[in-house]
């Protein structure tokens, strides 16, 4: 058995600066469950959604996390803050290991527009090996809504996809829906992690590769510890999804071509939409 503890902190946080409330609840975390090999925070959790708070990417946040990785002996996935360079500002998310490397980096490809503005997309995708474990991948947010993303992920080997998020919105119930299917679709373990308090309404999820919730927080504070078995998905994958389809190996040997991905496709009725802004 291939197992594996993953902890994700959904934290009561205010839009500010959040760093010494993190570092308690990752010391709790491993206090209390020794086991857990990696712990995830949310989107923007680090200082809240105002750009006023960007840094530099090896600024007092990165320097921060990686010596709380190393000092709890974690892989530590920092949820998201904002980073600036030059005239750029990106949602970034890191990945540090147990000895306070940093591992990867993912910058948020679909901001959520027209509300989150002023951020630059990322446009690389983001894969990680963990050794003898499996691979990861890492979204956040807005971009699991294009279902492209995670099934990318999935086609680079990820196995494990760690999804920062920061909701606070109505549409919550649809994204604990996007979670579920894009995990049983792409036959991944999904961890959707989300902020509480001010700066999220929680309902944090995690889903197994057959599209079973592992769990599902309420709406106030929660660590969520899981342990997962890589193998139990390697099988999942081989033999279908309760014994029965197997997406992954049909999209791969199925030889259609999607036309709208095809370069100089164009789409009428997509134009017809016009520019992404605020409804009135």
């Amino acid at each position: 058995m291939t197992d594996f503890g993953i902890a994700g902190l959904q934290l009561e946080l205010p839009h500010s600066n959040n760093l010494e409330t993190i570092k308690r609840e990752v010391y709790l975390t491993k206090k209390i469950f020794p086991w857990v090999k990696m712990i995830v925070l949310s989107e923007l959790s680090s200082y809240g959604s105002s750009i006023s708070f960007a840094q530099a990417i090896k600024g007092e946040a990165y320097k921060f996390y990686s010596e709380l990785a190393r000092d709890n002996e974690i892989f530590l996935v920092t949820g998201s803050y904002f980073t600036k360079d030059s005239n750029t500002i990106s949602n970034m998310s890191l990945v540090f290991t147990p000895n306070g490397e940093e591992l990867a980096r993912y910058s948020k490809m679909f901001p959520f527009e027209p509300y989150e503005t002023g951020i630059t997309p990322g446009n690389d995708f983001c894969v990680f090996d963990i050794p003898k474990i499996g691979r990861f991948g890492l979204s956040i947010c807005y971009d699991m809504w294009f279902p492209e993303t995670t099934r990318t992920l999935a086609c680079m080997g990820a196995e494990v996809i760690i999804h920062p998020t920061m909701t606070s919105t109505i549409d919550r119930d649809a994204e604990l829906s996007i979670a579920i299917s894009s995990a049983v679709t792409n036959q991944v373990y999904f961890f959707d992690i989300n902020g509480a308090g001010k700066i999220g309404n929680g309902k944090s999820i995690i889903v197994s590769p057959e599209g079973d919730i592992i769990h599902q927080a309420g709406s106030g504070r929660e660590i969520i510890p899981v342990n997962i078995d890589l193998d139990y998905l390697r099988k999942t994958r081989k033999n279908g999804v309760k014994g029965l389809g197997q997406p992954l190996k049909s999209f791969h040997k199925n030889k259609v071509k999607f036309p709208v991905y095809k370069d100089g496709y164009s789409s009428e009725s997509l134009e017809d939409l016009g520019d992404i802004k605020k409804p009135k």
